[in-house]
């Protein structure tokens, strides 16, 4: 946290305590030898790289290490295929690295509909990154400045030399300090046991917010929704939800690949009827004006789902005072009707 903002904290009456929290009891916890309790505990202790479980784990570097670097060796291989992979890859293959990926699944970016991330591999190519699907990682050696990974999957037994591997896989909330057994705060398969109100269940001392909740994409802005949730229920009573539709998600590769709703496939399933425009626009003038290669859309619109509709959809969420209405609601109807 920076300074500044610490400051702020002190000079408001909030006191700041540094070091790993663990439980000690329903409504309390340890900081370096010094109990604290309170009516209320928030979790919000963020995400950690996950645990590979793979001989030589410790030789990876995670997306923290990889930001921290001052420069960059000539071969890096990256060990997954989601957000911190595409985004780093883009990144070190333009920096003049040899870019290789390792991703287990059978293709990267599992959280975006797969013709548009097909049209993306197309400038991994291009930029000259290597991409092997289907591979698991099996250990990672090292013997001076260089690694050798060694790996299995459908194309059997391979290995790979690097002066640098990134852990890519993942993350996953940082619950390891703190006992939670201790606090009698419940886990289900690695996830927090919350209700609607972001409320441990066992314990309701207890909220918890952002990656360490798991309810909404692990996303910033999704972390600021949640502590504002928790907050609101905490200083009034439980009362407030929060709701995670329509939040975008962005891969900031070049292109950038972004997503906001439900793609085909979950459409499909939800057995919602719709219409869908999907199309490359290589020859766009916006496409052009940037010398980009790749670009293009997939559009789906649920049938009943009219602009009058859309208008009083928008109507109804701006309605907090009359100013609010005017700017935001008018300013989106606007921007519906020119679309």
């Amino acid at each position: 946290m920076p300074g500044k903002k610490e400051k702020s904290f002190s000079e408001s009456g909030i006191a700041t305590f540094h070091g790993r929290a663990r439980f000690v009891g329903p409504n309390s916890v340890e900081v370096e030898g010094e109990t604290l309790e309170a009516k209320h505990i928030v979790l919000a202790t963020g995400a950690e790289p996950m645990k590979l479980g793979i001989p030589g784990e410790e030789h990876l570097i995670d997306n923290e290490g990889f930001l921290e670097m001052e420069s960059l060796p000539r071969r890096i291989v990256l060990v997954g295929g989601g957000y911190i992979a595409a985004e780093f890859s883009h990144i070190a293959a333009r920096a003049g690295a040899e870019v290789t990926i390792l991703q287990h699944g059978e293709r990267m970016l599992k959280g975006f509909d797969p013709d548009l991330v097909e049209w993306l591999m197309e400038k991994y190519d291009e930029i000259g990154v290597t991409l092997h699907t289907n591979t698991e990682v099996e250990r990672v050696e090292k013997t001076g400045d260089t690694f050798r990974i060694t790996t299995g999957g459908e194309g059997g037994s391979k290995t790979f030399e690097a002066d640098l591997v990134v852990h890519a896989a993942g993350r996953k909330p940082d619950f390891a300090a703190l006992d939670l057994e201790a606090g009698g705060v419940e886990l289900q398969e690695g996830k927090l046991v919350l209700n609607e109100y972001l409320q441990s269940t066992s314990n309701p001392a207890v909220y918890a917010a952002g990656d360490t909740a798991q309810m909404g994409p692990p996303l910033t802005p999704v972390s600021n929704h949640d502590g504002k949730v928790v907050a609101a229920n905490l200083l009034e009573g439980n009362h407030s939800t929060p709701n995670y539709d329509g939040v975008p998600s962005v891969a900031f590769t070049l292109p950038p690949l972004a997503r906001v709703g439900l793609d085909e496939a979950e459409a499909r399933e939800q057995g919602l009827k719709f219409r869908m425009q999907s199309d490359r626009t290589p020859g766009w003038f916006s496409t052009r004006q940037q010398a980009e290669s790749v670009s293009g859309y997939k559009v789906l619109v649920e049938e009943g789902s009219e602009p009058g509709r859309l208008r009083e959809s928008v109507k109804s969420y701006a309605k907090p005072t009359p100013v609010t209405r005017t700017a935001r609601g008018e300013g989106c109807r606007r921007a519906l009707t020119d679309q």
